[in-house]
């Protein structure tokens, strides 16, 4: 049993026993998502963690997913439908043999790839719905982690409820915002055609979770889905694996991030640009970034301009034991972005004891808790202000030491996967109720 099911509570008895943790039979559920890679981004770490935690909870969870297929805790089966993999290294955006092709399905995949939009959310959706259909009776209830394709709507033989982590039109204005010049924004718009159709989507689902108070109100002001239909879940860090080591050495200076370079969104050029101030005062602050390095835009810009090649290092593909090392033996975590639906990086680096220096950026401060008492809180895009938190938490042991240790205490009270699946739980037996009551 994890720490945090023994806090909340939780039987350690695997899925399949004779009642869920409720007292009541256990869900047969089926969770989909159309992207699974636990080392970039959000959605393959909530399934992989959701899913153990409802696995624990009694509940039956079989993951159906699409490539990068999610990596899933012994106990939960995952079922594999498989698209294209149109986007995977080292030939992304390739261009499929014949022999390749199967059905519709996978030519309009490529046809949508072809004209720069982004297909996998559709094309997910109809190849889940086929799927679903063929076993039609084998799941109380299905859960869509935000792929809001058209294949979604109707009857998909049990309730859905969908989890709708931030609203993806944030990202697309952002991304807007940064590109430059007519061609750059309309490749852009292009790629992020598929927005339209979630938010149609959105509008239509009778049940939506989402993670943070911050992203129900951008889901009600983005897409249109009224406030009654949205259920706050926070989310959590596995606070057994992300957790204070004393026997980790602390590495004078280093700071440590978790961050897409080429994506607007995580405001890493503005941590860039701060680091440079602060090596003026702190020569010996340095960067590591658990994410892929662009080879150009406006980082590899920033590093080329600053000088800080041997200042800036980018690490991918490690373990969750080397991540939670690095995180361990950091002076600082710091969170840049402009917006975070929730902030996965943040409750991770906290749950460490490592204290944290976050934007005030969407939902984080909901995660990181107030200025001077959990972190220290900058403004979004102020490379000024964050270059001034972070000499300031450098320059003082008590203050990194004070602040680590409350950090790990919010995260203890307020976040944790076994109370993520509690919450989502209850949803679905909802929503089960709410079919069953429905008139047919």
């Amino acid at each position: 049993m994890t720490a945090e099911a023994v806090e909340a509570g939780a039987p350690a008895g695997p899925a399949g026993t004779s009642g869920a943790a409720d007292g009541d039979r256990p869900l047969r559920i089926a969770l989909l998502t159309y992207k699974g890679n636990p080392f970039c981004g959000g959605q393959g770490v909530y399934v992989r963690h959701l899913s153990r935690e409802l696995a624990r909870l009694g509940h039956h969870v079989e993951v159906i997913g699409a490539q990068p297929y999610p990596v899933l805790d012994a106990g939960v089966p995952l079922t594999e439908l498989g698209s294209l993999d149109l986007y995977r290294q080292p030939d992304p955006f390739r261009t499929p043999g014949r022999g390749e092709y199967r059905d519709w399905i996978d030519a309009l995949e490529v046809a949508t790839m072809w004209t720069g939009g982004f297909p996998e959310p559709l094309t997910f959706s109809l190849r889940a719905r086929r799927h679903l259909a063929a076993r039609r009776g084998e799941f109380d209830v299905v859960h869509d982690n935000q792929t809001l394709g058209y294949g979604l709507l109707g009857d998909l033989g049990a309730p859905l409820v969908t989890t709708i982590h931030h609203p993806i039109t944030v990202d697309r204005q952002l991304e807007i915002d940064a590109a430059g010049g007519r061609l750059a924004r309309a490749s852009v718009r292009r790629w992020y055609a598929f927005t339209r159709m979630q938010k149609r989507v959105a509008r239509r689902l009778p049940s939506v979770v989402t993670v943070s108070g911050s992203s129900k109100q951008e889901i009600t002001d983005h897409l249109g889905v009224r406030r009654d239909r949205i259920k706050v879940v926070h989310i959590g860090a596995d606070t057994e694996l992300f957790s204070p080591d004393p026997a980790v050495p602390e590495i004078p200076g280093r700071i440590v991030t978790t961050s897409s370079a080429d994506v607007p969104l995580k405001g890493l050029v503005h941590l860039v640009e701060a680091l440079a101030k602060l090596r003026t005062e702190n020569p010996r602050a340095h960067l590591v970034v658990v994410g892929k390095r662009a080879e150009d835009g406006p980082v590899h810009q920033a590093i080329e301009t600053y000088g800080l090649g041997d200042a800036v290092r980018f690490v991918k593909g490690i373990s969750d034991a080397e991540l939670v090392d690095l995180v361990r033996g950091a002076q600082i975590a710091c969170v840049p972005s402009l917006y975070e639906g929730f902030s996965l990086p943040a409750a991770e680096a906290m749950a460490t004891g490592t204290p944290l220096v976050a934007t005030t950026g969407g939902a984080i401060p909901e995660v990181a808790g107030a200025d001077g008492e959990t972190c220290l809180a900058v403004p979004p895009g102020d490379a000024e202000a964050l270059a001034g938190a972070l000499n300031r938490l450098l320059n003082d042991r008590e203050l990194r030491e004070r602040l680590g240790a409350a950090g790990r205490e919010r995260v203890l009270r307020r976040f944790t996967w076994a109370r993520a699946a509690e919450g989502t739980a209850e949803l679905y037996r909802a929503a089960v109720a709410a079919r069953a009551g429905a008139p047919r």
